[in-house]
């Protein structure tokens, strides 16, 4: 798999693995490798999504007027 391959390919493929796996065409032995292909993809589409978020800034205005950058923090997920 590669690196360089796009979050949003990766993502199409993930979902054309689980139609293949949920279909239970596939024999065994193909069935695993497809897990293993979109286990894979995954951790990609995870590390993408990480790195995008250290990127991820948000201008904020301050009561005088300046503008500042403040690194992009996630809200609590309840």
């Amino acid at each position: 798999m590669s690196e360089k391959m796009k979050y949003e390919s990766a993502v199409i493929r993930i979902e054309e693995i689980v139609r293949l796996l949920e279909s239970g065409d596939a024999e065994l032995d193909k069935s695993l490798s497809l897990f293993e292909e979109g286990i894979g993809l995954i951790k990609l589409c995870n590390e993408k999504l990480s790195a995008a978020e250290q990127r991820v800034k948000m201008l904020v205005e301050a009561e005088d007027g300046s503008v500042y950058d403040m690194p992009f923090v996630k809200e609590n997920e309840d």
